[in-house]
């Protein structure tokens, strides 16, 4: 018999056993696991499965539930599904735990009983936070336990309607010779969670540590294992937190749902152009552009300075956006207009904590940026929606008449989108053919 050895905590895998792990230079951490399946299993032969065609595939229309906080149930892509398991990753402090508490809340006074683990936090703390955020729900019963066997125990028990697990982390099974948080424990007990989740039918949030990059720590087949996955972004001294969804098997991807951080916790967001935009008029150096998220259109604010530099190395600073395409059209900028930056410092803020890699926002950007160098504000109520190319081109970007149609609802009266942009509605839509047609609305 063929035997495997795979290394406690990375998860590497080999043939051959030796002290030291070849993947993440641990050592004593390499484990032997049998490689190869019986056909048998315990005395009985393996049940068939049949293949089906899928014309013969019989439609089941999923069933959802909802928390009735409609930013969370359209992350989800319209509610709670019975069996899904979600994972939620984020920044610690984030408001992560004040989340689940909150939707255990909100769970709970729609008669749903709710099994909420905590492996972190005691009871008694928990109990702070419910007073704090006045959460006095009897549906909501707490297991404070590191032992996996014993929240999955539970679940057979009191069959909950939700459980909500804080954080996979912290859990961990005694029979595996590995400590808590390790690639072993986290595969194991994430696979025997998900396993109870859909034999029971019970949904199952999962919070998870990230790392220093943003992501969930532990192996990325944890992501791949589970339904959902949430990410809750924002900055920690920010009131408003972002949740996207970056992977969900019953709605859209890249949904994100709007959330104010209050004294008694998150509320949602109903207006989020109330949140992008200052409302700030003939401002130099302020454009505005529409990006999408989801199925959703948002009008954010793009502020641009560009200012002499003190330094021998110009500086290029960006919040919200990535830093090379700033360079990328900087780089535009100065080949197509004979601009001058090389000496010039360059910063540029999306309002409200929104990130997003919309190209889109190509167009807005450099018009702040002209307009923060030629020290003129821009056409009063403009928004400008378009992508650039690397010749100056403007070009036209998907699902632009809902862009449009968001921008007229708020009054914009010039619209500023590409001259190869095919579009029925009736706007004040001013057509723009390149970046050198942009630079002369400021003569």
């Amino acid at each position: 018999m063929a035997s495997l050895f795979f290394c406690s905590d990375c998860g590497h895998e080999t043939s051959k056993w030796t002290g030291k792990c070849p993947s993440c230079g641990s050592w004593n951490t390499l484990r032997e696991a049998d490689k190869t399946m019986s056909r048998k299993a315990s005395g009985g032969t393996v049940q068939a499965v049949v293949p089906q065609r899928i014309t013969d595939l019989v439609k089941q229309e999923t069933q959802r539930f909802t928390s009735d906080i409609g930013e969370f149930d359209m992350v989800l892509g319209g509610g709670i599904v019975s069996g899904m398991v979600v994972l939620i990753g984020g920044e610690p402090g984030i408001g992560k735990s004040t989340l689940m508490l909150q939707l255990s809340d909100w769970l709970g006074k729609k008669d749903k009983k709710i099994l909420y683990c905590s492996g972190e936090e005691s009871a008694e703390q928990i109990q702070l936070r419910s007073e704090r955020l006045r959460i006095a729900n009897p549906n909501i019963w707490l297991l404070c336990t590191n032992d996996t066997e014993a929240i999955l125990q539970s679940i057979n028990t009191h069959n909950p309607d939700m459980v909500v697990i804080d954080s996979i982390q912290s859990i961990s099974l005694s029979n595996l010779d590995s400590v808590p948080g390790s690639v072993t424990q986290l595969r194991e007990s994430c696979n025997r969670l998900i396993r109870t989740a859909k034999e029971k039918n019970v949904p199952m949030f999962v919070i998870g540590h990230v790392t220093k990059d943003g992501l969930v720590a532990g192996p990325k087949i944890i992501e791949h294992m589970v339904d959902t996955v949430l990410y809750f972004e924002g900055e920690m001294r920010n009131q408003y937190k972002i949740l996207r969804a970056v992977k969900n098997r019953f709605g859209s991807t890249n949904e994100i749902g709007l959330f104010e951080m209050t004294g008694l916790g998150l509320s949602q967001v109903t207006d989020p152009n109330n949140v992008f935009l200052s409302h700030e008029h003939q401002q130099i150096g302020i454009s505005v552009g529409c990006i999408l998220e989801g199925s959703r259109s948002f009008i954010v604010e793009v502020q641009a300075l560009a200012t002499a530099s003190n330094y021998g190395t110009p500086q290029r600073v960006v919040v919200g956006l990535e830093q090379k395409r700033l360079a990328l059209l900087l780089a535009v900028l100065e080949k197509n207009l004979a601009l001058y930056l090389r000496s010039s410092d360059v910063f540029i803020n999306l309002t409200g904590g929104i990130k997003t890699i919309d190209p889109s926002l190509d167009l807005p950007i450099l018009a702040g940026v002209i307009s923060s160098l030629k020290d003129q504000a821009l056409p009063e109520n403009s928004i400008f929606i378009g992508e650039v190319g690397l010749s100056g081109e403007i070009r036209p970007v998907s699902q632009l008449e809902n862009r449009i149609k968001e921008a007229i609802k708020l009054g914009y009266e010039r619209i500023y989108i590409s001259e190869y942009a095919k579009t029925k509605l009736k706007a004040k839509l001013i057509k723009l053919k390149d970046i050198k047609a942009l630079y002369r609305i400021f003569s």
